[in-house]
Protein backbone atom coordinates (compact mmCIF):
# COMPACT_ATOMS: atom_id res chain seq x y z
CA UNK A 1 0.00 0.00 0.00
CA UNK A 2 1.27 3.73 -0.81
CA UNK A 3 1.83 6.49 1.43
CA UNK A 4 -0.74 8.34 -0.47
CA UNK A 5 -3.10 5.64 0.04
CA UNK A 6 -2.81 5.25 3.48
CA UNK A 7 -3.32 9.49 3.91
CA UNK A 8 -6.25 9.42 1.63
CA UNK A 9 -8.03 6.74 4.09
CA UNK A 10 -9.07 9.02 6.78
CA UNK A 11 -10.41 11.49 4.73
CA UNK A 12 -12.60 8.90 2.55
CA UNK A 13 -13.58 7.60 5.87
CA UNK A 14 -15.25 10.85 7.11
CA UNK A 15 -16.56 11.31 3.79
CA UNK A 16 -18.52 8.53 3.76
CA UNK A 17 -19.82 9.18 7.60
CA UNK A 18 -20.72 12.70 6.05
CA UNK A 19 -22.83 11.19 3.64
CA UNK A 20 -24.13 8.44 5.67
CA UNK A 21 -25.58 11.57 7.70
CA UNK A 22 -26.56 13.62 5.42
CA UNK A 23 -28.56 10.56 3.65
CA UNK A 24 -30.31 9.61 7.44
CA UNK A 25 -31.25 13.11 7.43
CA UNK A 26 -33.21 12.77 4.16
CA UNK A 27 -34.99 9.65 5.67
CA UNK A 28 -35.67 11.41 8.46
CA UNK A 29 -38.93 12.85 8.27
CA UNK A 30 -39.89 9.46 6.31
CA UNK A 31 -39.20 7.81 9.24
CA UNK A 32 -41.10 10.32 11.45
CA UNK A 33 -44.15 9.66 9.08
CA UNK A 34 -43.97 5.93 8.94
CA UNK A 35 -43.92 5.77 13.03
CA UNK A 36 -46.54 8.35 13.94
CA UNK A 37 -48.85 7.13 11.20
CA UNK A 38 -48.45 3.35 10.48
CA UNK A 39 -46.30 2.00 13.73
CA UNK A 40 -48.32 4.11 16.01
CA UNK A 41 -51.77 2.98 14.89
CA UNK A 42 -50.66 -1.08 15.17
CA UNK A 43 -49.22 0.00 18.95
CA UNK A 44 -52.64 1.56 19.87
CA UNK A 45 -54.17 -1.67 18.20
CA UNK A 46 -52.25 -3.66 20.05
CA UNK A 47 -53.11 -2.13 23.58
CA UNK A 48 -56.72 -2.00 23.17
CA UNK A 49 -57.03 -5.35 22.37
CA UNK A 50 -56.02 -6.00 25.94
CA UNK A 51 -59.45 -3.58 27.26
CA UNK A 52 -62.72 -3.48 27.11
CA UNK A 53 -62.94 0.04 24.80
CA UNK A 54 -66.29 0.83 23.43
CA UNK A 55 -67.13 3.23 20.30
CA UNK A 56 -69.63 5.07 22.70
CA UNK A 57 -71.12 4.63 25.85
CA UNK A 58 -69.06 4.65 29.23
CA UNK A 59 -66.44 2.67 28.31
CA UNK A 60 -65.81 4.77 25.47
CA UNK A 61 -63.64 7.10 27.72
CA UNK A 62 -63.35 5.09 30.88
CA UNK A 63 -62.56 1.85 29.97
CA UNK A 64 -60.58 -0.85 31.88
CA UNK A 65 -57.39 -3.52 31.16
CA UNK A 66 -58.87 -6.87 30.86
CA UNK A 67 -55.90 -9.14 29.76
CA UNK A 68 -57.12 -12.00 27.83
CA UNK A 69 -61.13 -11.89 28.21
CA UNK A 70 -61.38 -10.14 24.63
CA UNK A 71 -59.62 -13.41 23.34
CA UNK A 72 -61.39 -15.91 25.45
CA UNK A 73 -64.67 -14.54 24.03
CA UNK A 74 -63.52 -14.56 20.37
CA UNK A 75 -62.35 -18.03 20.26
CA UNK A 76 -65.74 -19.31 22.32
CA UNK A 77 -67.75 -17.55 19.80
CA UNK A 78 -69.25 -19.32 17.16
CA UNK A 79 -69.68 -16.39 14.80
CA UNK A 80 -65.43 -16.03 14.94
CA UNK A 81 -64.36 -19.69 13.44
CA UNK A 82 -67.77 -19.06 11.00
CA UNK A 83 -65.71 -15.80 9.75
CA UNK A 84 -61.91 -17.96 9.88
CA UNK A 85 -63.79 -20.78 8.03
CA UNK A 86 -65.49 -18.41 5.24
CA UNK A 87 -61.73 -16.43 5.19
CA UNK A 88 -60.18 -19.66 4.26
CA UNK A 89 -62.32 -20.41 1.37
CA UNK A 90 -62.09 -17.11 0.24
CA UNK A 91 -58.51 -17.43 0.21
CA UNK A 92 -58.24 -20.57 -1.86
CA UNK A 93 -60.43 -20.01 -4.05
CA UNK A 94 -59.57 -16.46 -5.13
CA UNK A 95 -56.02 -15.77 -4.12
CA UNK A 96 -54.16 -19.58 -4.52
CA UNK A 97 -56.85 -21.36 -7.25
CA UNK A 98 -58.15 -18.07 -8.79
CA UNK A 99 -55.26 -15.48 -8.65
CA UNK A 100 -52.03 -17.40 -8.40
CA UNK A 101 -52.77 -19.92 -11.23
CA UNK A 102 -55.14 -17.95 -13.92
CA UNK A 103 -52.42 -15.59 -13.42
CA UNK A 104 -49.48 -18.07 -14.56
CA UNK A 105 -51.53 -19.74 -16.95
CA UNK A 106 -52.17 -16.08 -18.61
CA UNK A 107 -48.30 -15.35 -18.42
CA UNK A 108 -47.40 -18.32 -20.17
CA UNK A 109 -49.95 -17.84 -23.06
CA UNK A 110 -48.43 -14.32 -23.55
CA UNK A 111 -45.01 -15.23 -23.44
CA UNK A 112 -46.09 -17.43 -26.61
CA UNK A 113 -48.97 -15.00 -28.07
CA UNK A 114 -47.61 -12.46 -31.03
CA UNK A 115 -47.50 -8.81 -29.93
CA UNK A 116 -51.02 -7.89 -31.04
CA UNK A 117 -52.79 -10.02 -28.47
CA UNK A 118 -50.53 -9.18 -25.46
CA UNK A 119 -51.09 -6.12 -26.15
CA UNK A 120 -54.98 -6.25 -26.20
CA UNK A 121 -55.08 -9.02 -23.81
CA UNK A 122 -52.56 -7.35 -21.21
CA UNK A 123 -54.84 -3.79 -21.68
CA UNK A 124 -57.99 -5.78 -20.18
CA UNK A 125 -56.98 -7.86 -17.36
CA UNK A 126 -54.67 -4.64 -16.43
CA UNK A 127 -58.11 -2.60 -16.80
CA UNK A 128 -59.78 -4.70 -14.42
CA UNK A 129 -57.03 -4.32 -11.41
CA UNK A 130 -56.54 -0.58 -12.01
CA UNK A 131 -60.02 0.29 -11.62
CA UNK A 132 -61.05 1.32 -8.22
CA UNK A 133 -62.00 -1.14 -5.44
CA UNK A 134 -65.47 0.25 -5.16
CA UNK A 135 -65.73 0.07 -8.86
CA UNK A 136 -64.93 -3.49 -9.05
CA UNK A 137 -67.56 -4.24 -5.99
CA UNK A 138 -70.57 -2.23 -7.77
CA UNK A 139 -69.97 -3.65 -11.36
CA UNK A 140 -69.86 -7.28 -10.31
CA UNK A 141 -73.26 -6.51 -7.69
CA UNK A 142 -74.41 -5.10 -11.25
CA UNK A 143 -73.31 -8.21 -13.36
CA UNK A 144 -74.88 -10.59 -11.01
CA UNK A 145 -77.85 -8.66 -8.89
CA UNK A 146 -81.44 -10.52 -9.21
CA UNK A 147 -82.27 -8.41 -12.03
CA UNK A 148 -78.36 -7.78 -12.84
CA UNK A 149 -76.91 -8.22 -16.33
CA UNK A 150 -75.95 -11.64 -16.38
CA UNK A 151 -79.81 -12.89 -15.37
CA UNK A 152 -81.12 -10.52 -18.33
CA UNK A 153 -79.23 -12.41 -20.50
CA UNK A 154 -80.05 -15.58 -19.36
CA UNK A 155 -83.48 -14.75 -19.48
CA UNK A 156 -83.34 -13.37 -23.06
CA UNK A 157 -81.73 -16.57 -23.98
CA UNK A 158 -85.08 -18.67 -22.69
CA UNK A 159 -83.76 -19.54 -18.97
CA UNK A 160 -87.06 -18.79 -17.10
CA UNK A 161 -85.84 -18.28 -13.49
CA UNK A 162 -82.13 -17.81 -13.38
CA UNK A 163 -80.40 -17.99 -10.05
CA UNK A 164 -79.84 -14.68 -7.80
CA UNK A 165 -76.15 -15.38 -7.80
CA UNK A 166 -75.98 -13.17 -4.75
CA UNK A 167 -78.53 -15.04 -2.65
CA UNK A 168 -77.82 -18.42 -3.60
CA UNK A 169 -73.79 -18.53 -4.39
CA UNK A 170 -72.32 -15.47 -2.80
CA UNK A 171 -69.36 -16.92 -1.63
CA UNK A 172 -68.58 -17.93 -5.22
CA UNK A 173 -69.70 -14.62 -6.40
CA UNK A 174 -67.28 -12.23 -4.56
CA UNK A 175 -64.46 -15.10 -5.05
CA UNK A 176 -64.68 -14.96 -8.94
CA UNK A 177 -65.29 -10.59 -8.51
CA UNK A 178 -61.77 -10.72 -6.50
CA UNK A 179 -60.22 -13.62 -9.18
CA UNK A 180 -60.97 -10.89 -11.63
CA UNK A 181 -60.19 -7.85 -9.74
CA UNK A 182 -56.81 -9.38 -9.11
CA UNK A 183 -55.58 -11.73 -11.46
CA UNK A 184 -53.07 -9.12 -13.15
CA UNK A 185 -50.65 -8.62 -10.46
CA UNK A 186 -50.24 -12.31 -10.56
CA UNK A 187 -49.87 -11.78 -14.14
CA UNK A 188 -47.27 -9.44 -14.10
CA UNK A 189 -44.79 -10.75 -11.64
CA UNK A 190 -45.23 -13.96 -13.42
CA UNK A 191 -44.44 -12.44 -17.17
CA UNK A 192 -41.41 -10.67 -15.37
CA UNK A 193 -40.20 -14.00 -14.24
CA UNK A 194 -40.86 -16.13 -16.85
CA UNK A 195 -38.76 -13.78 -18.94
CA UNK A 196 -35.70 -14.23 -16.95
CA UNK A 197 -35.82 -18.40 -17.49
CA UNK A 198 -32.85 -18.53 -19.72
CA UNK A 199 -34.63 -20.35 -23.24
CA UNK A 200 -31.13 -22.28 -23.64
CA UNK A 201 -32.29 -24.52 -21.07
CA UNK A 202 -35.97 -24.77 -22.10
CA UNK A 203 -34.58 -26.09 -25.49
CA UNK A 204 -32.55 -28.46 -24.24
CA UNK A 205 -35.54 -29.84 -22.02
CA UNK A 206 -37.41 -30.01 -24.92
CA UNK A 207 -34.58 -31.73 -27.25
CA UNK A 208 -34.29 -34.25 -24.60
CA UNK A 209 -37.86 -35.22 -24.88
CA UNK A 210 -39.18 -33.31 -22.08
CA UNK A 211 -42.99 -32.42 -22.49
CA UNK A 212 -44.79 -28.76 -22.46
CA UNK A 213 -46.04 -29.90 -18.92
CA UNK A 214 -42.39 -31.18 -17.79
CA UNK A 215 -40.76 -28.24 -18.60
CA UNK A 216 -43.17 -26.58 -16.79
CA UNK A 217 -42.89 -28.49 -13.47
CA UNK A 218 -38.77 -29.32 -13.93
CA UNK A 219 -37.25 -26.21 -15.59
CA UNK A 220 -39.40 -23.22 -15.21
CA UNK A 221 -41.20 -23.31 -11.80
CA UNK A 222 -38.07 -24.18 -9.89
CA UNK A 223 -36.30 -20.88 -11.73
CA UNK A 224 -39.04 -18.45 -10.85
CA UNK A 225 -39.75 -20.00 -7.01
CA UNK A 226 -38.61 -16.60 -5.21
CA UNK A 227 -40.99 -14.76 -7.77
CA UNK A 228 -44.39 -17.48 -6.96
CA UNK A 229 -43.33 -17.49 -3.16
CA UNK A 230 -43.66 -13.32 -2.91
CA UNK A 231 -46.41 -13.35 -5.26
CA UNK A 232 -48.40 -15.55 -3.04
CA UNK A 233 -47.42 -14.03 -0.01
CA UNK A 234 -48.36 -10.86 -1.37
CA UNK A 235 -51.41 -11.57 -2.47
CA UNK A 236 -52.57 -13.63 0.35
CA UNK A 237 -52.15 -10.76 2.20
CA UNK A 238 -54.52 -8.46 0.25
CA UNK A 239 -56.90 -11.64 -0.13
CA UNK A 240 -57.30 -11.46 4.04
CA UNK A 241 -57.93 -7.91 4.44
CA UNK A 242 -60.23 -7.76 1.42
CA UNK A 243 -63.03 -5.91 2.87
CA UNK A 244 -64.81 -3.21 0.55
CA UNK A 245 -65.43 -6.10 -2.41
CA UNK A 246 -66.84 -8.17 -0.05
CA UNK A 247 -68.88 -5.23 1.75
CA UNK A 248 -70.17 -3.84 -0.81
CA UNK A 249 -71.32 -6.76 -2.94
CA UNK A 250 -72.91 -8.70 -0.42
CA UNK A 251 -72.27 -6.76 3.44
CA UNK A 252 -71.40 -10.09 4.60
CA UNK A 253 -74.69 -11.21 4.11
CA UNK A 254 -77.09 -13.12 3.36
CA UNK A 255 -76.72 -13.70 6.94
CA UNK A 256 -72.95 -15.04 7.56
CA UNK A 257 -72.42 -16.64 4.21
CA UNK A 258 -69.44 -14.17 3.14
CA UNK A 259 -68.46 -12.66 6.34
CA UNK A 260 -64.59 -13.10 6.51
CA UNK A 261 -62.75 -11.57 9.33
CA UNK A 262 -62.17 -7.88 8.27
CA UNK A 263 -66.23 -7.80 7.66
CA UNK A 264 -66.55 -9.64 10.76
CA UNK A 265 -63.96 -7.32 12.85
CA UNK A 266 -66.01 -4.54 11.22
CA UNK A 267 -69.34 -5.29 12.52
CA UNK A 268 -68.07 -6.20 16.11
CA UNK A 269 -65.48 -2.59 16.00
CA UNK A 270 -68.43 -0.50 14.26
CA UNK A 271 -72.00 -1.98 13.85
CA UNK A 272 -71.81 -3.52 17.83
CA UNK A 273 -69.14 -0.85 18.92
CA UNK A 274 -66.88 -3.06 20.82
CA UNK A 275 -63.28 -1.32 19.27
CA UNK A 276 -61.34 -3.51 21.79
CA UNK A 277 -62.90 -6.82 20.43
CA UNK A 278 -62.68 -5.84 17.03
CA UNK A 279 -59.06 -4.67 17.86
CA UNK A 280 -58.61 -8.21 19.02
CA UNK A 281 -59.71 -9.84 15.97
CA UNK A 282 -57.51 -7.86 13.99
CA UNK A 283 -54.56 -9.09 15.51
CA UNK A 284 -55.85 -13.08 15.22
CA UNK A 285 -55.60 -11.43 11.36
CA UNK A 286 -52.49 -10.07 11.64
CA UNK A 287 -51.00 -13.53 12.66
CA UNK A 288 -52.73 -16.03 10.58
CA UNK A 289 -50.97 -14.01 8.08
CA UNK A 290 -47.55 -14.52 9.57
CA UNK A 291 -48.53 -18.01 9.85
CA UNK A 292 -49.39 -18.33 6.19
CA UNK A 293 -46.03 -16.21 4.87
CA UNK A 294 -43.97 -18.17 6.88
CA UNK A 295 -45.76 -21.74 5.76
CA UNK A 296 -45.24 -20.47 2.36
CA UNK A 297 -41.73 -19.96 2.90
CA UNK A 298 -40.99 -23.18 4.08
CA UNK A 299 -43.29 -25.08 1.06
CA UNK A 300 -41.14 -23.74 -1.22
CA UNK A 301 -37.72 -23.56 0.50
CA UNK A 302 -37.06 -19.97 -0.59
CA UNK A 303 -33.52 -19.36 1.07
CA UNK A 304 -33.98 -15.93 2.00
Amino acid sequence: MSLSTVVAMPGHEKTKRRNLRRALLFLAPAVVVMLIFYFGPVLWTFYISFTNVALTGPTATHYQFTGLQNFKNMFSSSGFWQAVWVSLWYLIGSALIGQTILGLLLALLMQRANGVIRAVVGAIVIAAWVIPEIVKAFTWYAFLSQTGTLDTFLQSIGIANPPAWLFTQPLFSVIIANTWAGTAFSMMVYSAALSDVPGELLEAAKIDGASLWQRLIHVTLPMIKNSVMTNTILITLQTLADFTLIFAMTGGGPGTETSTLPVFMYQQAFSFYQLGYGSAISLILLLIGVIASLFYIRLLKVDL
